[in-house]
């Protein structure tokens, strides 16, 4: 009976371990709501909206995914999708339990000044994980232009915290505390961009491709007026630890065409869901 015992407890221990399931599975969130959220950061006030899944199980370890605006954007461009789908697509595509988080920036921007967007996310993340059933080894981050900054700014922070961010069309704008860390890393920028040019993205993409071993590699990049993209896949990357670089013909948009006319041509969810899926 004791070794029965011991072996079901070991059983128990090793499928804990593997889930990393968060404080909140079992309970009932107290303080958080589904939709819009609201806590004070050094003597402001941020908020995000909340969306859980319809069917939302606090017994199942769920992804959670940050879905983070651009620059004069706000959480309710990333809700109501504008013209590139609510969350860049992702909500359609996903075929496991996820919670989606759309954060509101400062004055419409991610600007980090002194690490308060960092702080900002952090208290997101840990408010949710002690409410809400999460798997913390399946955090995931995404945006376009400040948002792809911001995220990259995430995985520098706290890589402990993220698995995975999707950076499009970013720069180094939201800074990049610690930056040491590994952390699996999907890139997609245009090669034309004349916001924030194609160098700054290879930039946050080379930061990744040290931190996570990569092989250095001189990834080719499509032709301007070629209408095309061409994704590249680092080889010898830790384990677990991609990186992966998608250039595309155009300038600075979210919603990057192959030969399409409208937004349901865009490869951009995709492409992020099909870099995130591989994990979990």
């Amino acid at each position: 009976m004791k070794l029965a015992a011991s072996i079901l407890l070991l059983g128990s221990t090793l499928i804990s371990s593997a889930i990393a399931a968060t404080a909140g599975c079992g309970k009932a969130p107290t303080t958080l709501k589904n939709g819009l959220n609201t806590v004070n950061i050094n003597g402001k006030n941020r908020q995000y909206t909340l969306t859980l899944p319809s069917n939302y199980d606090n017994t199942k370890p769920h992804r959670f995914v940050f879905g983070l605006h651009w620059r004069d954007g706000t959480m309710n461009s990333i809700l109501d999708g504008r013209e590139i789908r609510p969350y860049y697509g992702l909500p359609s595509l996903v075929n496991s339990p996820t919670i989606f988080v759309a954060p509101d920036g400062l004055n419409r921007g991610w600007a980090n000044n002194g690490g308060e967007d960092i702080t900002f996310l952090s208290n997101i993340i840990k408010t949710t994980s002690d409410q809400l059933c999460i798997d913390e080894k399946l955090r995931f981050s995404m945006g376009w232009s400040f948002g792809g900054a911001m995220s990259y700014s995430l995985a520098c922070s706290l890589p402990n915290d993220i698995r995975a961010v999707a950076v499009l069309s970013g720069g180094p704008v939201s800074g990049c505390a610690g930056g040491t860390g590994p952390v699996a890393y999907y890139g997609q920028h245009g090669v034309s961009d004349s916001v924030l040019g194609i160098n700054l993205g290879r930039q946050l993409r080379d930061t990744f491709v040290r931190n996570n071993q990569c092989q250095q590699q001189n990834p080719p990049e499509p032709n301007r007026g070629s209408r095309q993209n061409i994704l590249t896949k680092y080889n010898g990357c830790a384990a677990d630890k991609p990186v992966w670089w998608r250039a595309f013909d155009g300038d600075h948009t979210p919603i990057p065409i192959n030969g399409g006319t409208n937004k349901d041509s865009t490869f951009t969810g995709p492409g992020v869901w099909e870099f995130f899926s591989q994990f979990g």
